[in-house]
């Protein structure tokens, strides 16, 4: 491992436990509306847009009024979007002249970036105007990333005994209060290091061979800011990251991997202040950790070791850099992976398709989980949902009624959790079940053997787990994968958000119980490894089975020195 690798690590996790603390507290004053730095500019504005709404800070919703709320919103900003995709052809800022998108295109992509998936079944460069990616999509990754944090903060609030808030308060003030703000520091950034940000057309150069080259750019600078802070992942490019306009040094690199966890992490914080238990905080922390660390072990290791059929030509000491980016090397690659499947991102910085199984399998289990750490406030829900699993299944064991910040955990609150666990594999297993036995699903598999497998459950679980990263090898430009992923990203997340709120709900509304010595503290280690044991178990239960067919059989294979042409 090299010094570089070291250092990128090092700035990157540092950076990011660092900040947790921080932004969680600032996190904490915006929802409980306390004064911040930001009032005096931002908090005209944001009264003028309450009163348009005919809103107050104050006013609250039930669980069924705030998901409604949610749900409806999104799906007008989804038909918004559909139209004018449909219609692009007819808008202005389009130097390039591109036409209208089909149905099926407008509707996968319309559907997948208010999901805040942000699945591209398209290269954005030869596809979409600048009015598109600017005010269609980028107006997107502002918004549903902020839509899911609402959900979270409601949740959260449930969890702290308080109103769960109203939904177009919230939203509207972490996009003002956290997604703006963050998004002019890092967009400033990435154009002092050579990100474009402009409206003019692409570039048309003359080569030394003489060819001519179009190279593409745009408003590309607050669009990598956004993408990577709002944990969207779309590209402005089809090569996302890869593409040396959209991150052009090790800085940017590092900045893009540090942007994706920034809100993520301080959002777990800002729950233990809102709860009044920053060692739960601290403790799911660690948990979440943990399994980063898991990921980026099982993503840089086997790559560094190099491709076992190549190492068996006598090519040993070579890592597999196929498809990867020398400027940033084996390190700064693995971070940033790492940290896009972990806060369900779904950038790419290389071919997904090129890395070995193992690596692969880091990629499934970070959308396996979706809570390390996860997107902003889903992924908070997601560990919640763990937690309540974890403890029922111990009170199970000792005989004892559940309890969780003081409230009895029940028979609602345990199906309700159920029914959020077993939503994520339903889409994935059964998606992916009916791609393999039909002509439609299988049209769109390049590669034989469990290679091909793999990349069937990788759409569907980048879509069910609202990440939108690919392996390139599946054509996912079909009418079937546009249509199933788009379907299975809309019910992955509006599903297990409006369960959870539920749940939040039915916890505010139990009396507290008082503590007494047979009650089982979760702020302790002990109960962090039960319940790092349990999320394994019961993901090992439900996805291993399917892993052994796909990157588990491949890796084997691999060992075995077996190609499949």
């Amino acid at each position: 491992m090299s010094i570089s690798t070291v250092a990128t690590w090092a700035v990157v996790i540092g950076g990011l436990l660092i900040c947790a603390k921080p932004l969680g507290l600032y996190l904490y004053r915006v929802f409980t509306f306390q004064p911040t730095i930001l009032d005096r500019p931002l908090k005209p504005v944001e009264d003028l847009i309450f009163r348009a709404i005919h809103v107050s800070r104050e006013s609250s919703m039930s669980a069924v009024e705030y998901g409604v709320s949610f749900m409806l919103t999104n799906l007008v900003w989804a038909v918004m979007a559909y139209v004018l995709l449909r219609t692009q052809g007819l808008w202005p800022f389009n130097p390039e002249h591109f036409g209208n998108l089909s149905a099926g295109l407008s509707f996968n992509t319309a559907a997948s970036f208010v999901t805040n998936t942000n699945w591209q079944a398209y290269s954005g460069e030869n596809t979409m105007s600048y009015f598109s990616q600017f005010a269609v999509l980028q107006f997107l990754q502002f918004v549903t990333p902020a839509s899911g944090a609402a959900a979270g903060v409601a949740f959260v609030r449930a969890m702290a005994g308080r109103p769960l808030g109203n939904f177009f308060v919230d939203l509207t003030v972490f996009t003002t209060r956290v997604l703006l703000p963050l998004s002019v520091i890092f967009g400033l950034f990435f154009v002092a290091q050579g990100v474009p940000d402009t409206l003019l057309g692409y570039l048309h150069l003359h080569t030394l061979t003489g060819a001519t080259q179009t190279v593409p750019r745009g408003p590309m600078a607050g669009w990598e800011a956004i993408e990577h802070l709002g944990q969207n992942g779309g590209g402005f490019t089809g090569a996302n990251s890869a593409n040396p306009l959209e991150n052009p040094t090790a800085l940017t690199n590092i900045a893009q991997s540090l942007a994706m966890g920034l809100v993520p992490v301080a959002f777990f914080y800002m729950f233990g202040r809102f709860t009044g238990r920053t060692r739960l905080a601290w403790t799911l922390m660690g948990v979440a950790g943990t399994l980063f660390l898991a990921m980026l072990a099982m993503i840089y290791f086997p790559e560094a070791a190099g491709n076992p059929i190549v190492n068996h030509l006598g090519l040993l000491g070579h890592a597999n850099m196929e498809g990867k980016d020398l400027r940033f090397g084996l390190g700064g690659t693995a971070i940033f992976e790492t940290s896009t499947m972990a806060f369900s991102t779904g950038s790419v910085v290389a071919a997904q398709d090129s890395f070995l199984p193992i690596p692969g399998l880091a990629f499934f289990l970070g959308m396996f989980l979706n809570m390390v750490f996860g997107a902003t406030g889903v992924g908070l829900l997601n560990m919640v949902m763990f937690v309540i699993l974890t403890i029922f299944l111990m009170g199970l064991m000792v005989g004892r009624t559940p309890e969780f910040l003081g409230k009895k955990i029940e028979a609602r609150e345990v199906s309700l959790t159920a029914i959020a666990f077993l939503l994520h594999p339903l889409l994935i297993l059964v998606g992916g079940a009916i791609a393999v036995s039909t002509s439609a699903g299988l049209a769109g598999v390049f590669n034989p053997g469990p290679h091909g497998l793999s990349e069937i459950l990788y759409a569907f679980s980048s879509a069910a787990a609202n990440n939108g990263s690919a392996m390139a090898g599946l054509n996912a430009a079909l009418p079937f994968y546009e249509i199933a992923i788009g379907l299975v990203a809309i019910i992955g997340r509006y599903a297990s958000i409006m369960v959870m709120l539920l749940v939040g709900e039915s916890l505010l509304k139990k009396k507290a119980v008082p503590q007494t010595s047979g009650t089982m503290r979760t702020d302790t280690p002990l109960f962090g490894g039960i319940l790092l044991g349990s999320i394994m178990i019961l993901n090992a239960l439900t996805f291993f089975p399917v892993m052994a067919l796909g990157p588990l059989a491949e890796h084997y294979l691999l060992l075995a020195h077996h190609l499949f042409s």
